[in-house]
């Protein structure tokens, strides 16, 4: 379904986005809700709910700036279910490469600040929410960078391309509102977004495998 409908928006067909957008995220919803059930399994399920919610609110960004809120606010609680879902796959004594953490943090926080001086000065009544949301989601980037240097691979590399993923693409959302037009945007913004949201439940179910295999006593 996401290659078909990448494909739409590649050759322009971007008014079928009110019948195939909604029904994308589901698809991975229905896949997490159906698989074996894991300790953090509902923060992950709470994620994809907002997304989805975020998705839907966002078709009609264009009617009114208030849709445009409500889909921030929508994926802003997903970024804060995907914080709180990262940092539940961390669990007991684990040493970190205090180095690599560092260089992480650095480049995030340099992507943070970058983003905002460019954005900042045609943000309008929105610089405030703006702010926040890139702050949460550069931290959502921060704990998947946190759990690639510490958890299993290839789940921790998939979650963090997954983030890193999702970093692009509202980055791209952003700077075609704000700042620039970007030729196919749309396209762009959604094949980085589904690749994130594929990226990370794969990441995260491989990750719990073996809870999820465990025998319940």
């Amino acid at each position: 379904m996401s290659v078909l409908y990448l494909i739409f928006l590649l050759t322009g067909h971007e008014n079928l986005d009110l019948f195939l957008k909604p029904v994308l995220i589901p698809f991975l919803g229905f896949g997490v809700y159906f698989h074996r059930k894991f300790p953090s399994g509902n923060i992950l399920l709470t994620a994809l709910i907002f997304s989805w919610i975020g998705d839907v609110v966002l078709l009609f960004a264009d009617i009114a700036e208030i849709y445009f809120i409500l889909g921030l606010v929508s994926f802003l609680i997903a970024h804060i279910a995907y914080c709180v879902l990262f940092n539940k796959q961390i669990t007991g004594e684990i040493q970190i490469n205090k180095v690599l953490f560092g260089i992480g943090s650095l480049l995030i926080a340099f992507y943070l600040i970058a983003m905002i001086t460019i954005l900042i000065p045609k943000l309008g009544e929105l610089k405030i929410p703006v702010i926040i949301y890139a702050a949460v989601i550069s931290t959502m980037l921060l704990f998947a960078f946190n759990g690639y240097l510490i958890w299993k691979k290839p789940a921790a590399l998939y979650i963090f391309l997954g983030a890193a993923a999702f970093v692009i693409s509202d980055s791209i959302l952003a700077f075609n509102k704000f700042h620039a037009t970007i030729e196919r945007s749309s396209f762009f913004i959604m094949l980085t977004y589904l690749v994130a949201q594929y990226l990370i439940v794969v990441g995260i179910l491989q990750l719990n495998k073996k809870k999820a295999d465990a025998p319940t006593i």
